[in-house]
């Protein structure tokens, strides 16, 4: 496998805006991102940046990003619209899309995203979930559930559903769904092809146009949860994660 790391981002939010340039000890949040994908040494990093500030913060730590149009639908048709520019030939034949709002990303979530992918050739999409331990992520709407029949010790199993519900029901754990995706290239195209699904817009979840298409989706369990930050809330206890170490 090729791949490429992209990072969408745009400064355009509700609850925060500016958040890719939301300052996080001296650099903006964007580029906190960029340095945990670059940690995982997986391949080239690439910010696909919907406004060229995002553009001029990255280029001025030495880093990688395309400049896309504004009003794309979502992150994945950001990804798509970079990944053609930088890479018209197709060089790179997995792209894993890291969100840019994952300052406290572990690289190791990264490499065993791309490790789950690499298991089956048959697999389309990775993407990492987490065992629910907090009981109040169980039933919080925000939290995303995959639905994913792990086997004793198993760390890969094949993802499902997605839901806001608490799926699924009976004694076990639930799985908290960390929204980056291993993709291959050839999903990835189709993917944004396609009009958006009945449930991908019932529940709100993107995934679900993929499963909707037939195409499968591998979970890759993994320890930790990185802090999305989409709140001041949130930008606060990612700088107290971040603080540097005495």
């Amino acid at each position: 496998m090729t791949p490429l790391l992209v990072i969408p981002a745009r400064l355009a939010a509700t609850r925060l805006p500016n958040k890719p340039l939301a300052d996080i000890h001296g650099e903006p949040m964007i580029v906190h991102v960029w340095r945990r994908a670059l940690e995982a040494d997986l391949g080239p990093v690439l910010v696909a940046a919907g406004d060229p500030e995002i553009v001029a913060a990255i280029h001025a730590v030495g880093g990688e990003a395309e400049l896309t149009a504004p009003d794309l639908p979502s992150g994945s048709d950001r990804v798509w619209q970079a990944l053609c520019r930088r890479d018209p030939e197709g060089r790179h034949d997995v792209i894993l899309n890291v969100q840019g709002d994952l300052p406290t990303l572990a690289p190791q979530v990264l490499r065993e995203t791309l490790r789950a992918l690499a298991t089956d050739p048959s697999i389309d999409i990775a993407t990492p979930v987490c065992a629910i331990t907090r009981p109040e992520e169980r039933t919080n709407p925000n939290v995303v559930k995959a639905v994913a029949g792990f086997a004793p010790g198993a760390r890969h199993a094949r993802a499902l559903y997605f839901s806001r519900a608490s799926v699924p029901s009976g004694d076990g754990p639930l799985y908290h769904h960390i929204g980056l995706y291993a993709w291959r290239r050839a999903a990835l195209a189709a993917f944004v092809g396609w009009a958006p699904g009945v449930l991908e817009q019932r529940e709100r979840l993107e995934q679900l146009r993929a499963l909707e298409h037939h195409l499968r989706i591998e979970a890759a369990l993994v320890e930790t949860v990185p802090l999305g930050v989409d709140t001041p809330e949130d930008l606060e206890r990612a700088r107290a994660a971040l603080a540097p170490r005495a």
